[in-house]
């Protein structure tokens, strides 16, 4: 017996337990890396400070895969239980989004004199997007298909938005690397960048009906789910921040060479939409504060705490790029506040994260996502 008067429990036990979910670190870290490059009040040594946390997020990224790859090698079934799994599932996205995250810090911070990056980054985003489509359409339809006792409306949480999620953010990835394409490869980018963006949008829409009747039926989520509202800040944000991006990488060649007027009126209608989008996303953040504040004392650590940072990564980076598109200073000031906060909750969740693992919250026997699934092995 352990001093806590628990039995012990070995390595092996403890590494079933490292679920999909462990992938919102990575992916967090590198939408930090993100949002430092983009913040609007850059100081000196600010772009080192955003390539070691882009560095950091690479090794996390590696140890997690390590992690779960020794998990899946241990126990092999456990690769396909959690795949199957109503709860654990829904996070294997996350693996998705932590690359597209490290996709899009190499656009940045991977020094473009080098001329293979950018052909390099053009396939990537072909096979991400063929990757997270499937994975849509596999996902839901699994979802879909199993029987109606796995997943109820009174157990809904933002996390059914997730499997959308990664193709949706093809947009911001497309935004992210459509400028340094040649004239042939940027048009193809942008068009897939919308169409995709456009998918994930109105599936999170029609997910936002499927919560706002859960909320209005059966009330808030528990208390150590409601970090998990924050998820619904994401779809808006990095939608509008897609639009922007998006409308500002036109290139006057092809459609638009013989359109030419349709450029501006395109980036006039990203600058509007995107405030309209900027606007649902405050408000699903003013809820899903209030809902944390409300219940805050009664909250221990799981992994659903990451949605603290990614969601509103995307929330700060629509912000910076509404206050640099109407040049007001006053917004690129609340962008850069908003920024400072980010990284402070970031130290904050990933401080409660390490003391949940040294303190056996997590990564333990009926504790994580995968609760309910294999039976344990020793």
């Amino acid at each position: 017996m352990n001093k806590d008067g628990m039995p012990p429990v070995s390595f092996k036990q403890r590494i079933q337990h490292f679920t999909w979910a462990w992938f919102t670190l990575p992916m967090s870290t590198g939408g930090l890396a993100l949002l430092l490059h983009n913040t609007p009040h850059q100081f000196p040594g600010l772009f080192t400070i955003g390539t070691i946390v882009y560095i950091l997020d690479l090794v996390v990224f590696v140890v997690a895969c390590g992690a779960i790859l020794t998990r899946f090698i241990l126990v092999p079934e456990s690769l396909t239980a959690s795949l199957l799994h109503p709860t654990e599932s829904l996070f294997f996205p996350t693996w998705w989004l932590a690359l597209v995250t490290i996709l899009n810090g190499a656009q940045l911070y991977g020094y473009l004199d080098s001329p293979w990056l950018p052909d390099a980054l053009f396939v990537m985003f072909w096979i991400y997007i063929a990757c997270t489509f499937i994975m849509a359409v596999v996902m839901y339809w699994n979802l879909f298909a199993a029987p109606p006792t796995r997943l109820t409306m009174q157990g809904m949480t933002p996390a059914w938005i997730l499997p959308v999620f990664p193709i949706m953010l093809t947009g911001t990835f497309a935004g992210t690397i459509a400028s340094v394409l040649a004239p042939g490869r940027h048009i193809t980018v942008l068009l897939a960048g919308i169409t995709f963006q456009g998918l994930g949008w109105m599936i999170s829409f029609l997910m936002y009906a499927m919560l706002f009747q859960r909320l209005m039926l059966y009330g808030l989520p528990p208390p150590n789910l409601r970090p998990g509202l924050f998820m619904a800040v994401g779809p808006p944000s990095f939608t509008g921040l897609a639009l922007l991006s998006l409308a500002r990488g036109i290139q006057p060649n092809g459609y638009f060479k013989a359109h030419p007027d349709s450029i501006p009126t395109l980036q006039y209608l990203a600058d509007f939409i995107a405030v309209f989008l900027w606007a649902l996303s405050f408000w699903f953040w003013c809820i899903a504060l209030v809902s944390v504040l409300h219940t805050c004392r009664r909250m221990t650590f799981h992994l659903v705490w990451w949605a603290f940072v990614f969601p509103n990564i995307g929330f700060s980076l629509i912000t910076i790029q509404i206050g640099l598109v109407f040049e007001s200073e006053s917004i690129q000031w609340v962008a850069s506040a908003m920024t400072v906060i980010v990284v402070i909750v970031w130290l904050v969740v990933l401080g409660f994260n390490v003391r949940a693992v040294i303190r056996k919250e997590i990564m333990m026997p009926g504790m994580d996502e995968d609760k309910g699934g294999l039976p344990e092995f020793r």
